[in-house]
């Protein structure tokens, strides 16, 4: 039984070149691979959700957070079987990126329509903007593990065309549901404190920082770390919060621009496929 378990974890455990992005095809293949898959699938998402009803997208939503959940499962067994049985803080599964597969999974199965609306708000703007930035710009999440390359690809680039078929065709482009996004990821912000606080507090073990505001560690979030020294750790909170909202409030309007200067062509587009 031990040799078979070893035998797959090693199997799990396989080895890659480490991807380069935007770089020779040679030494940024996945990485393009990656994308391209991500457009096709941005495309088929918002062609399916056009059509589906409410009961079905709801589907979507259990579906798509199941396969994340099941993958960040095989992530948390890697990372500990690479450090030979510690588990690793670092990697505990609740960071900004982490949220979409905990938010999709309750957006599928409440029967409460505004804490839906709230949730699927946040999916099509935060989680819109945490996937896409990672997708364009992977520097950070590539190791030489194969399987985790091919998690981080999937969680991230599954969360930006999630996003973008949701706000194309089930979110409303208004105030009231960038209000509900900002809400939800407000409290998610305030469960990452709870978290980085019992942490501090009892466990004192490993680097223990969620949504990267644990005070004891720095930020390392561009322009956002350079606030971080300069302001106590409360007003750093709410810069956090206000900074990724303004980012998150520009998916919506983006995709609000498009949405309105090229309709017919993109309709076009999405029939064909």
């Amino acid at each position: 039984m031990h040799s078979i378990l070893q035998t797959i974890l090693d199997f799990l455990n396989t080895s890659m070149r480490e991807p380069e992005p935007y770089q020779s095809f040679a030494k940024g293949w996945f990485h393009y691979l990656s994308l391209a898959l991500f457009i096709v699938l941005t495309i088929i998402f918002i062609n399916r959700m056009r059509r589906m009803n409410k009961q079905n997208v709801n589907k979507l939503l259990i579906v798509f957070s199941i396969v994340l959940l099941i993958f960040e499962a095989y992530k948390q067994i890697i990372f500990t079987y690479q450090a030979q049985g510690a588990y690793q803080w670092y990697a505990f599964p609740f960071q900004f990126c982490s949220t979409p597969m905990y938010v999709a999974l309750i957006a599928g199965l409440t029967k409460k329509e505004w804490l839906r609306n709230s949730l699927l708000a946040f999916l099509s703007t935060f989680g819109l903007f945490a996937g896409l930035a990672v997708m364009l710009y992977p520097e950070t999440v590539f190791i030489s593990t194969v399987g985790i390359n091919i998690q981080t690809m999937v969680h991230h680039g599954g969360m930006a065309a999630l996003g973008i078929a949701l706000l194309s065709t089930q979110v409303k482009h208004s105030f009231k549901s960038m209000f509900q996004a900002i809400s939800v990821f407000s409290v998610l912000v305030l469960i990452a404190l709870l978290l980085n606080t019992i942490h501090n507090t009892w466990i004192h073990e490993g680097t223990f920082n969620m949504f990267f505001i644990n005070p004891r560690f720095e930020n390392g979030i561009p322009i956002l770390s350079l606030f971080q020294p300069l302001v106590s750790p409360f007003i750093f909170d709410i810069i956090y919060i206000v900074g990724f909202s303004l980012v998150a409030s520009l998916m919506m309007g983006i995709t609000t621009l498009i949405m309105k200067l090229f309709p017919p062509k993109l309709k076009t587009v999405l029939q064909r496929t």
